[in-house]
């Protein structure tokens, strides 16, 4: 295997980018894409009432010698819905991730109610308690469609929730040009945990991840300018194609690698940076 200078950042993979693939191939790829984690998805390749299917998954992690960083659950703290956590806490722990990743609820911030943001950030902190007791840290998903699709919604859901071992994920909103992504982040930096790494423009049309440039710099530029160093993951890629992804990982290498110092980027000031290249 190729050797790669250490960038400061964990630089992993997502194994919903390759749902088609068995986790072995997932694995294999990634560690020949020089990335040091995966986080291992419920939906698929590590589902929480099968676990033999998570024992192999761990297993094929460490042949591949890579680490779990996460276990990217689907558990949206809904109504009812407490009674499955504990299964995917042991899950969690079965794979050896340190991390879950978790979601807030199934409507915008603009649509819930008070009543109903209530009891989804008194499930957080519950859940976050049973995970607690498992060692587990967990993360709220950044995403559309919940209560954390604005950065105001996921901090003041984060304080709501009120449990230490509560984050965030962090990626960029679709069409958000680069100053706005990045005020974002500016604003969500200390309470991010990973961050998911792709070039979407317009909407969800996928792009090579240099297609981006200047916002990936602008993020671990951001990142670096505040002495954080949240796992960088790799999450879909054009075309669902594997054939891309040590290119993709190359790119992702290149944006995270610590350089000579350079000025932290204006979106920390408040001021404007370029909007997006929308060229492939």
């Amino acid at each position: 295997m190729t050797e790669y200078a250490p960038t400061g950042h964990r630089l992993g993979l997502c194994s919903v980018t390759f749902r088609h693939l068995t986790a072995d191939e997932v694995a294999r790829r990634a560690a020949d894409a020089g990335l040091e984690a995966v986080e291992w998805g419920a939906d698929v390749h590590a589902p929480p009432q099968d676990p033999d299917a998570v024992r192999a998954v761990r297993a094929a992690t460490e042949r591949a010698g890579l680490v779990c960083c996460s276990y990217g659950s689907y558990f949206r703290a809904d109504p009812g819905e407490s009674a499955s956590f504990p299964a995917l806490a042991r899950a969690a722990v079965l794979l050896g991730a340190p991390r879950m990743r978790v979601w807030a609820g199934r409507s915008g911030s603009r649509e819930t109610g008070s009543s109903e943001r209530r009891g989804t950030a008194a499930r957080l902190r519950e859940a976050a308690l049973i995970a607690a007791d498992h060692g587990v840290e967990l993360s709220l998903e950044f995403h559309t469609g919940t209560l954390t699709d604005t950065v105001a919604s996921t901090l003041r859901l984060l304080e709501e929730a009120d449990a230490p071992n509560l984050r965030t994920y962090w990626q960029p909103p679709l069409d958000s040009p680069d100053d706005e992504a990045l005020a974002g982040l500016a604003a969500l930096a200390d309470r991010v945990s990973a961050v998911h790494v792709f070039s979407w423009w317009p909407g969800n049309h996928r792009l090579p991840l240099a297609a981006r440039d200047e916002l990936w710099t602008g993020v671990f530029d951001l990142l670096r300018a505040r002495g954080l160093r949240p796992d960088a993951l790799l999450e879909f890629v054009p075309d669902n194609d594997p054939a891309v992804l040590s290119r993709e990982a190359g790119t992702l290498r290149r944006a995270a690698a610590d350089g000579p110092a350079r000025p932290a980027h204006p979106a920390d000031a408040g001021a404007r940076a370029r909007s997006p290249r929308r060229g492939t």
